[in-house]
């Protein structure tokens, strides 16, 4: 079974355990399914407290959309390649400030600023000229950070590394799965120490903090996920702005 699907009334007792402040360890446990599957399950559909069984249901046994295939793949062919090399190095510029490793921002500054949005890694490898296993040590990061995914076309088997329209909605909720286990695993410890004591009311406290901040955060992602995503979220239909 922990194979398995979620089912609605799986889903039903992770809002009726949520409501009863259950903790996801404590949830997993009722309906016999590992932690990271009731974690993940929440974090995707609303959080803590906006987590709902029907809409999770529907969202879950929805067919995944297929990316529509654009009719290239390569490099932006109108676009003045001295214009394309300057947006290029600028944005690596600003996500290497921002933390990014430079490779893994050269190789998302490449994805972001091709049209298609899809690159193959010959592609990358020949639009950044440099060798295969670097621009595999940089697929293999993003995809880690939920900031790119692979696609493979059926027909040649060639695989293409794409970032998705909403990316940023991805990885920001990718960041608040791991805020949540950091959360749970310092509950988790002050019920081992014992919540009297400082050690254990300090990791209490941190971990309530980091939940109830986390649950604002997907609360307000979702909301303006909806407002400027082009791709449909819980059946509504988003505005590109």
């Amino acid at each position: 079974m922990p194979g398995d699907r979620l089912t609605l009334p799986d889903r039903r007792q992770i809002a009726a355990g949520l409501r009863d402040g259950l903790t996801y360890a404590a949830i997993g446990r009722r309906i016999e399914r590992p932690t990271s599957t009731v974690t993940r399950e929440v974090m995707r559909n609303g959080g803590p407290g906006g987590y709902d069984a029907e809409s999770a249901h529907r969202t879950g046994t929805r067919p995944a959309r297929r990316r529509r295939p654009a009719p290239t793949t390569g490099d932006p062919g109108r676009t003045d390649p001295r214009l394309l090399d300057e947006v290029d190095a600028r944005s690596t510029e600003l996500m290497v400030q921002a933390g990014l490793p430079h490779m893994m921002a050269r190789v998302l500054a490449a994805l972001f600023t091709t049209d298609s949005g899809s690159l193959t890694s010959a592609e990358l490898v020949r639009r950044l000229r440099v060798s295969p296993a670097s621009v595999s040590k940089a697929v293999g990061y993003l995809e880690n950070q939920a900031l790119i995914r692979r696609d493979r076309d059926p027909r040649s088997r060639a695989e293409s590394y794409v970032i998705d329209d909403d990316v940023l909605f991805q990885s920001i909720m990718a960041g608040a799965r791991n805020q949540t286990r950091i959360a749970l695993a310092c509950g988790t410890a002050a019920e081992k120490l014992g919540t009297t004591t400082p050690a254990g009311a300090r990791l209490e406290n941190l971990s309530k903090f980091l939940l109830h901040v986390v649950d604002d955060m997907v609360r307000s992602v979702h909301h303006w996920h909806r407002v400027y995503s082009t791709i449909p979220e819980d059946g509504d239909r988003g505005t590109a702005r």
